[in-house]
């Protein structure tokens, strides 16, 4: 078996990280994930998500019933690190302008001036985002997907590290815009929170019954750290199987008699960086396909259309999905096109 160098000098892998960059990406998630979850009690998972979109350089929806946090999670990990924040509160009378800009003539120099809107941070929050007409959700589009914003024929750059969190409710339709799939597909990823356990509740209570917790929470993280990370991210390698693996889930999607609109490619580069994130959280320098797996439904199912029959049979996306993943053949680990290290490896040799 050849060494991570040796297979690095092939191509089979990309430069090897920095010493110490592995041990402070998981050191500085984990503060990150206990000041978070210093707001949010019990739901681990969800917070863990948060990140792995955030490191992956992806955006974030989340979607669910009222009062379960939704705001508040997005609070938390905006102010749990060290970069710019910006709210935008989704209306119906909210205009593209007052998230992209406007250029406003300034008499002295007699010529326009940009002035930014919203959406020039590092952390934008859209609350309830299907509240605003789709002229002005579409405004996201370019900034989401290029990470910059086109106004009158000039490009500004937005800063970096950039992460959309979104949030709306499912529930109560009326007065509200469905988001296009355009606008969907730009999500990485997808959840929901859901109700507390009972334990969880109570302790809700105790932390957030005399003040709220979000006011004291401080950042644990700069945003040179976060960039660190990502860039510890990239180096993740993942092997030809587990990419063969994602690319089979995707297009198991395009052709099931239940769903109309399968996952488009861009779902599949979504589903290949947050499995590299969630190895890379995990202390992995390779993705596995559980990684795969256990992001599948996150990434993917937001982006799906069922067809008319799977909603009479009261088939969700999510199901689809659990099924194709259930159906599509795992990677085997013992091929020899996909070697495993061995039980005692030098320091820097690598199996993957």
């Amino acid at each position: 078996m050849t060494t991570y160098d040796e297979q690095a000098s092939l191509g089979g892998h990309p430069a090897r990280p920095e010493p110490g960059a592995r041990g402070d990406l998981t050191t500085t998630a984990e503060r990150v994930r206990r000041s978070v979850e210093a707001v949010i009690e019990g739901k681990p998972e969800v917070v863990r998500l948060s990140l792995t979109v955030l490191l992956a350089e992806g955006h974030l929806l989340i979607e669910d019933v009222p009062g379960v946090g939704k705001t508040m999670l997005a609070k938390a990990l905006a102010r749990s690190i060290d970069c710019s924040v910006r709210r935008i509160q989704f209306t119906p009378d909210l205009l593209p302008s007052d998230i992209t800009g406007v250029s406003v003539y300034d008499q002295q120099r007699r010529d326009f001036e940009f002035k930014p809107g919203a959406v020039f941070a590092q952390i934008v929050i859209g609350d309830e985002i299907n509240r605003a007409s789709p002229k002005t959700q579409s405004a996201l589009l370019e900034s989401m997907e290029e990470r910059q914003v086109t106004m009158d024929g000039q490009t500004y750059e937005l800063p970096a590290p950039f992460m959309v969190v979104a949030t709306q409710n499912p529930v109560e339709m009326e007065g509200t815009y469905p988001l296009p799939e355009a606008q969907r597909d730009r999500f990485m990823a997808r959840v929901s929170i859901g109700y507390p356990s009972p334990e969880a509740e109570l302790q809700m209570l105790d932390v957030h019954g005399a003040a709220s917790p979000l006011e004291e929470l401080q950042p644990v993280a700069h945003a040179d750290e976060i960039l660190k990370l990502i860039d510890a991210v990239r180096a993740v390698h993942v092997a030809a199987p587990v990419r063969r693996y994602a690319v089979d889930l995707v297009a198991a999607t395009r052709s099931h008699p239940e769903l109309r609109l399968g996952a488009s490619p861009r779902a599949t580069l979504h589903l290949l960086r947050a499995a590299k994130a969630s190895a890379a959280l995990a202390g992995r320098e390779y993705a596995l396909p559980d990684d795969v797996q256990a992001l599948a439904v996150a990434v993917l199912a937001h982006r799906l259309l069922p067809t008319a029959q799977a909603q009479l049979n009261r088939r969700t996306a999510e199901q689809v999905v659990v099924e194709i993943l259930r159906r599509t053949p795992v990677p085997d680990p013992s091929a020899q096109q996909w070697p495993r290290p061995p039980a005692q490896q030098p320091p820097g040799a690598r199996g993957y």
